[in-house]
Formats: C-alpha cells, structure tokens, sequence
C-alpha cells in the first residue's frame, strides 16, 4: 500500500490495534518481572505484598540473601561475563577473517564453504552442544590413550562452552561485517596504494574504521548472545556454572524473587549498552 493514499478508519484502527497488541505481547512479561523484584513476598509471583529491596540487598532477620550478597549468584554472573568476552573476541576476529576470505578472495568451492558457515545457525542448540562434547570427548579420550595427554580443555568446562558458543556466534559475526564489507568502496584503498601506503597502513587506517561500526554492532551481538545463551552451554559446561545455568538450578529448587532481580539488573545493564551504543552512533554521524 502507498503510504501517502488515505486508508480506511478500520484499516487504521486495525493497525493500531494489532501494534499495541505487538508491544504488550512483549513488554508486559517484562514489567511483570521487574515490578515483582520488588515484592515482599518469598515467591516471586502476585499477589503484591508490598515494596522492598530485601531481593537485591538482603534481609539477614527474615532469611533473605539478595542478589548483591549471593557469592554463588555473583560468580555465575562473573563466570558469564568472562565467557561472553572470550567468545565476543573469538567472533570478531575471525568473523572479520571470514568476511575477508568471502568478500575479497577468489578459490574453487567458496559457495560451499559460504553455506557451511552458516549451518551452526540451524542447528538447534542441544545438538550442537551434545555434538561438541562427543567429538570432544572422542578426541580427549584417543589423546589419553594414545599419547598419554591430559587435554582438560576439551572436557566440560569453560573452554568447551566458550567453543560451542562460538561456534554458530561466529558465523552471526561473519553475516554482519561481510554486509558491510561488501559495500565498501575498494577504489580508496587502491587510492591509497597508489600514493605509497602500505597494506597494513591501509588496512589499519581506512579498511578497519569503515568497518568500526560492523564490528561494534558484532561484538555487541556476540557478548549478548553468549551471555544468555542456555541449551548449548547446558551440554558443555562443568563446575563452574555460568548465569543462565545457575538460574536454571534455582528455578528448580524453589524460584525466589531473587531472579527476578537477576532478570530485572541483566535488562538494565542490556538497555544501558544499547543506548550506549546508540549513542556513540549517533555522535559519528553528527
């Protein structure tokens, strides 16, 4: 339809209708969450029982641990934190490699190659988790027996979660520079070889800041999926338990309010990041 034709008063209200339908379907879970963390009631549920910060700061009289003063919960979060960076670096870099080689080179077989990239992407997360520890294990298990060597890493554990993460995130990372990528003008680099600068000045000072936007937008993507991602690391993880992992064995415990507490800091510290990030775009185009 032609924006500029007039529509119909049923089309309209129709259309508003079905967006605040949109947003409520989205946001009203949310709310729910965040206004619950502040309940005073041990579950983490209606009805309201009044306001309290016992779910975040603690309550030692009424048995209350909140979230600031839960270790365990601290060093899931931590634990998430160091896994996320390690898999949002892993991204980038080869993910920028990845554009290179899809974009610039030429070789026999890059179509396949480009779609084999992109099968971590639909693959479900249990499979890909239980495929990762199998072969992992498999190759863990012929080294000991073989060569007498102890590959820790590749048993369950962070290095193995930070591996299955980055598995299908890099290929996330790759889409995102290689679009970008894609529409960069290459007569400037040629320019600038043509006047004496070397590839690695070219690369460094005219390639990479063009892309700084794909990258950030990358990285960004890559820290948040990682930190919330649940069924892959579920397979590959050991003693140290990450955020979502930890929820998990809450959740069948017993919820308290604290979780929501969790949900209600990860989704400020997610829209902080975001606006921040929007932000630091907004002052690049001005």
């Amino acid at each position: 339809m032609i924006p500029s034709l007039p529509r119909p008063l049923w089309l309209r209200a129709s259309t508003a209708l079905f967006l605040v339908a949109f947003l409520v379907f989205l946001f009203l879970p949310l709310v729910i969450v965040a206004v619950f963390a502040f309940n005073n009631a041990n579950y983490p549920a209606p009805p309201w029982h009044g306001f309290t910060l016992d779910w975040f700061l603690g309550n030692e009289s009424l048995g209350r641990v909140g979230l600031f003063k839960d270790r365990a919960l601290l060093a899931s979060i931590w634990t998430s934190f160091v896994v996320a960076c390690w898999v949002t670096t892993l991204s980038v870099v080869v993910g920028t490699a990845n554009a290179f080689l899809m974009e610039r080179a030429k070789f026999p077989g890059k179509g396949a190659l480009s779609m084999l990239m992109l099968v971590p992407l639909v693959i479900p997360g249990v499979i890909l988790g239980i495929s990762i520890l199998a072969f992992a294990s498999r190759v863990a298990d012929f080294a000991s027996d073989v060569f007498g060597l102890e590959l820790d890493f590749l048993r369950p554990g962070l290095p193995l979660v930070v591996l299955g993460q980055f598995s299908y995130i890099v290929a996330i990372a790759t889409l995102t520079i290689s679009a970008r990528l894609k529409r960069f003008d290459r007569t400037l680099e040629d320019a600038a070889l043509n006047l004496g600068a070397t590839r690695p000045a070219v690369l460094r000072t005219i390639t990479l800041p063009y892309l700084r936007p794909a990258l950030i937008g990358s990285a960004a993507i890559a820290f948040l999926m990682s930190f919330e991602n649940f069924n892959t690391t579920l397979m590959l993880v050991g003693a140290d338990s990450p955020l979502t992992i930890m929820m998990y064995g809450r959740m069948r415990e017993g919820a308290t309010p604290v979780l929501n507490a969790v949900s209600l800091f990860l989704m400020v510290a997610s829209a902080l990041l975001a606006l921040t990030l929007m932000r630091r775009n907004d002052r690049k185009d001005a």
